[in-house]
């Protein structure tokens, strides 16, 4: 065995002084800050349980979120990137609607400020990776696909996949021997696939009985997030994107993206060419490069929310805003995708947690069932609408709740662009520097006990008329917070209500063997993933 010189020796001691000296610096960040911080793992930061998998993805939330109660803001390292997290309701507000201008983006993977408008990668010229006054345009222009009026014209498609899946189960469950059993995950990811398949892309599958269907497992394989190799890309990717880009690592396969992208481009050609009109996202996508694509004048923005339900988030000034901007395909095409990959994961994963709730709560299940059966008397055998299904209010009730309860995104993050001087007029005051990521603990406020008493238990009366005026509309944060919120609210609650609408007129809800009570995730960095499944026994009702 060869032994090191002292030379050698001295280098590498030195380095390693060095490199100790230059973490320790790193971590005494918030030392004069007048806020409490983590103290951190030496290299690890406050990461370690997301690195050695030792807590679920909102377990860590709540975790930072609790630690100082107190406390309006706390201080934590991402390794060895501070970051803060603002866990006050006004605290919030002021930053980041208020003083939204200094905190108009995500937190780039990329921080080279080049434009990617000619990059393979759909993600990254996608609405929530876009920045500054291009984002603006991009929400501007696609602001009028998911209107309520726009809503009401995609509402046919999104109900074609429901009746056909409803249709599917009950085929499944007449069978011989059938136990009716179902992985809501599974299935959820195959309707929420289909949907998207036929609104987005313009093509129709039926995901539950062509299981292997390329459009479904491309995009499964697309998301891998949940696997072990999935996970540490996506780890790889965020936490050294810079590196990731050298070696070429994707977050998102290139060849998956790639197929994607053709086959939207084809799709717009072939209807360019035959006249092909159909209200789904591709013919908005032609809208907007002809420029024909508005918000309709006497559109109330305002009784447009409220008719959607008490989740769906208003469209800021951003959104409504005029612009002249000229998109490449590449770019629309990107918003597409984008689609795609929001409604695969996020619809599905509400819709599985949904499902469990009604099914631990049968009294909340039969009375949802009596007001699917008012409205269908109500329609006297026409079929269901899009005002029909928004004007049930015990439905908004549990979609609410179960949204407060499981949150799909769990935590958000906005990026600072430039400095800024936070005052709260109580005396709290500091400096949120340029390139400093602010985080959003929306687990933690949605489990407050301050602001949802018993916040462990699911009570949709949380929303009823008397109660959700009582609820600070800064600690209900399912699909984000500020102008920067999530611009598809409308579309993943009307495609949620209609599905448990068709589900419930035809089967009621029973744990079964494989039930997991109490659910547990997975200890997963980069999914909220159950740790068994959501297993669930549909039974026909008896006509």
């Amino acid at each position: 065995m060869a032994v090191l010189d002292p030379v050698t020796l001295t280098v590498i001691a030195i380095v390693l002084a060095l490199g100790y000296y230059y973490v320790r610096r790193r971590y005494q960040y918030f030392d004069d800050k007048p806020y409490p911080h983590l103290k951190p793992t030496f290299l690890l930061g406050s990461s370690g349980p997301m690195v050695f998998r030792t807590a679920d993805m909102i377990q860590q939330i709540q975790k930072m979120y609790n630690c100082f109660p107190g406390a309006k803001v706390v201080g934590a390292f991402d390794f060895l990137t501070p970051n803060l997290t603002v866990r006050d309701p006004e605290c919030l507000k002021q930053m980041l609607v208020k003083d939204f201008d200094h905190f108009t983006d995500h937190t780039p993977f990329l921080k080279d400020g080049k434009d990617y408008s000619n990059s393979d990668n759909l993600f990254l010229n996608s609405l929530f990776m876009l920045r500054g006054q291009k984002w603006r345009d991009m929400r501007a222009t696609l602001s009028p696909a998911f209107t309520g009026s726009k809503m009401r014209q995609m509402f046919e498609l999104v109900s074609e996949c429901g009746q056909g899946m409803v249709g599917h189960f009950l085929q499944e469950t007449a069978a011989d021997g059938a136990t009716g059993e179902y992985e809501m995950k599974d299935i959820f990811s195959r309707f929420a696939n289909d949907v998207i398949a036929t609104v987005a892309f313009g093509i129709r599958v039926n995901s539950l009985t062509d299981r292997e269907n390329p459009f479904f497992v491309s995009g499964k394989k697309l998301l891998d997030f949940g696997s072990f190799a999935g996970s540490l890309r996506f780890l790889f990717f965020i936490l050294a994107p810079n590196l990731a880009n050298r070696l070429g690592v994707e977050m998102l396969d290139v060849k998956l993206s790639r197929y994607f992208h053709e086959m939207i481009l084809d799709n717009m050609r072939t209807r360019a060419e035959k006249g092909i009109v159909r209200n789904d996202m591709i013919n908005i996508l032609m809208q907007v490069k002809k420029g024909n694509l508005k918000h309709q004048t006497g559109e109330s923005e305002a009784t447009e929310t409220k008719d959607a339900g008490f989740a769906t988030v208003e469209e800021s000034s951003v959104g409504k805003s005029v612009t002249t901007r000229q998109w490449s395909d590449r770019e629309l095409v990107s918003q597409c995708f984008l689609f795609f990959l929001a409604g695969f994961d996020t619809v599905s994963t509400a819709l599985g947690f949904m499902m469990y709730e009604l099914t631990l709560n049968p009294d909340v299940q039969e009375r949802l069932y009596r007001e699917v059966l008012e409205v269908d008397e109500e329609l006297a055998g026409k079929p269901l609408t899009y005002d029909a299904v928004q004007g049930m209010r015990y439905m908004d009730m549990v979609v609410s709740e179960s949204l407060r309860k499981w949150p799909p995104a769990p935590i958000v993050e906005r990026y600072c662009t430039r400095d800024y001087q936070f005052d709260d007029g109580e005396g709290l005051r500091f400096t949120v520097e340029q390139g400093r990521t602010v985080m959003v603990p929306v687990a933690g406020l949605h489990h407050d006990p301050r602001y949802y008493p018993n916040p462990g238990k699911f009570d949709p009366e949380r929303f009823s008329e008397e109660n959700k005026e009582k609820i600070n509309p800064t600690t209900y944060l399912p699909f984000g917070i500020g102008p920067r919120n999530c611009i598809g609210s409308r579309f993943a609650l009307m495609e949620v209500k209609s599905i448990i609408y068709y589900m419930l007129k035809s089967f009621t809800f029973e744990r079964c063997e494989r039930t997991q009570v109490p659910l547990k995730l997975k200890c997963n960095p980069a999914a909220i993933i159950t740790e068994k499944g959501i297993w669930i026994r549909f039974k026909p009702r008896v006509k």
